[in-house]
């Protein structure tokens, strides 16, 4: 009997391919690459600095914003940001939003992601070189490999050596800093919703809800296993966002470029080229570019799906460049239709070959028709458009937000029975009215009718004689629910449905609500 796929051995990951070439022989090749380990080189230069600014300030808000304060009076929480999912609110500092106003909320992820297009149509990928919170954490997981293991070199012979003591005390060391940063980045994110104080001490003495600790324990996992191992990997294979740039690009874009033109051939000495009299490109073949990037790319092979557009290879290059006395640039920010433009210049029409003499002139300046960057070329139709969009969403929003009421009425109209006929003759009809305060301070809302001739309320909720207008106290953030109970007088009555309004009014800051209901009488 044959055995089945699953009791065969771990070789069926391996399959023979028929070689045609003249031995005829066999060769093994592996269905799934393993993965490749990455050990990105510390770079030196501008980027690497915007990196390391970016990555402290995003850093500090995350873990700082949970404790800042905010003053709102003694009637609501003094955290600055505070998402309330037991009271449905969401604090930013002078901003509370209800469940109800949530499409503002809404429109700043609608912003983001136009802010997003924006950013990926101008200069690629640079959200995730820099900000995207993958990039943020592995870029701080690598400053504590490198602290314990050392740069490049180090940690490629400290991986490929035998265990060790020394070995196993800096890859503990390292782990359990990785394991603290976790924890430190589960712990900060709950302390969003809810005191962050508050929170913190109860947490520490065990008190503290289980899904606190669930979450807790679920982002430190996460961001120890995202940012200490797979760190490419969610880039390439995980995130959506490389799929989809490709869209958002065209000719004017800026991307980090190899620029082939002006480094092709590749030479590790020139000289002896020159002496030869064979052409040679800027381009040393050093591989320092491939040795800073950290999803492990070769940008000279052309743009990939890997790369993030951190440009630390940009970087690397100008380092080399600047040693070897050449202008910098050979890696750069470029658009497709300057690198085009340039790399036509360099082509020799005869051969199809790329000459790099034929973009410098007699004394090894470039020539004057290459084209260079122009910072006019940003403000393009398309990326207008985008900010036009982008703007135009904000300030609507802004304009709502210093619209909106801060006290609301809704009513509901009793259904069953629709109306009472009683024992004078007069008409009653029963609503639910919904008062909302929308501001942490008490109030006392004057709750009235109009447009219903004649007619009178009464609340269950009051002791006061029937009449057109009563004081209502409504505590601070809350919702006041009433029944209320509206007669119209045999004389006035109309038959069918009449319009007329519930009007609220604040007595202290003369803000004003109304609603729009219906008296019904029922023809006999």
């Amino acid at each position: 009997m044959q055995e089945s796929q699953l009791d065969q051995p771990a070789e069926i990951t391996q399959i023979d391919v028929e070689a045609v070439n003249a031995g005829g022989r066999q060769q093994s090749q592996p269905l799934y690459a393993p993965r490749q380990k990455i050990f990105p080189k510390r770079a030196e230069g501008n980027f690497r600095r915007l990196k390391w600014i970016v990555m402290a300030i995003t850093l500090g808000i995350y873990y700082v914003t949970p404790w800042l304060r905010w003053d709102r009076g003694p009637y609501a929480p003094d955290q600055a940001v505070l998402i309330d999912l037991a009271n449905r609110r969401f604090y930013f500092f002078f901003i509370e939003i209800w469940p109800q106003e949530f499409f503002f909320v809404a429109g700043l992820l609608v912003m983001a992601g136009v802010g997003l297009f924006l950013i990926t149509s101008v200069v690629g990928r640079a959200w995730c070189g820099y900000a995207c919170p993958q990039t943020v954490w592995t870029d701080l997981f690598l400053v504590v490999e490198r602290f314990f293991e050392g740069d490049r070199n180090a940690r490629i012979r400290l991986d490929k050596a035998r265990w060790s003591a020394d070995k196993i005390r800096k890859r503990v060391f390292k782990h359990t800093t990785w394991l603290v940063i976790a924890a430190a980045t589960g712990g900060a994110w709950i302390f969003y919703f809810a005191d962050a104080p508050t929170l913190l001490t109860s947490f520490i003495l065990g008190e503290a809800p289980f899904v606190a600790y669930a979450t807790v324990g679920i982002l430190t996992a996460t961001t120890y296993i995202f940012g200490g191992f797979m760190r490419e990997q969610v880039c390439i294979y995980m995130c959506p966002w490389p799929r989809i740039q490709a869209a958002m690009l065209d000719e004017d874009s800026l991307t980090v470029t190899y620029n082939d033109w002006r480094g092709e051939p590749r030479t590790h000495g020139a000289k002896k080229a020159a002496a030869a009299g064979l052409a040679a490109g800027d381009c040393v073949d050093c591989n320092a570019c491939v040795a800073v990037c950290p999803t492990g790319i070769d940008i000279r092979d052309g743009q990939q799906l890997g790369c993030i557009t951190c440009a630390l290879c940009i970087d690397a290059c100008d380092t080399v460049m600047d040693r070897l006395g050449r202008e910098r640039g050979l890696i750069s920010y470029a658009t497709l239709r300057d690198y085009d433009a340039n790399l036509a210049i360099a082509t020799d029409p005869a051969s199809g070959a790329i000459d790099p003499s034929r973009v410098r002139d007699e004394n090894g300046r470039f020539r004057d028709n290459l084209r260079h960057f122009d910072w006019r070329i940003i403000f393009r139709l398309r990326t207008l458009i985008y900010t036009a969009i982008w703007a135009a969403i904000g300030a609507a929003l802004v304009i709502a937000l210093m619209a909106r009421d801060r006290l609301e009425i809704n009513v509901q109209h009793d259904r069953n029975p629709v109306a009472v006929t009683l024992s004078d003759g007069s008409i009653r009809n029963g609503y639910t009215v919904k008062l909302l305060n929308m501001i942490p301070e008490p109030r006392v809302i004057t709750l009235g009718i109009e447009g219903l001739p004649g007619a009178t309320m009464e609340i269950n909720e009051i002791a006061q004689p029937a009449g057109t207008h009563f004081a209502v106290p409504v505590e601070p953030d809350k919702l006041r629910t009433l029944r209320v109970f509206v007669a119209q007088p045999p004389e006035t009555i109309a038959p069918g449905a009449t319009n007329f309004r519930f009007v609220v009014k604040d007595q202290a800051s003369e803000a004003t609500s109304a609603y729009k209901a219906i008296f019904e009488v029922l023809e006999e």
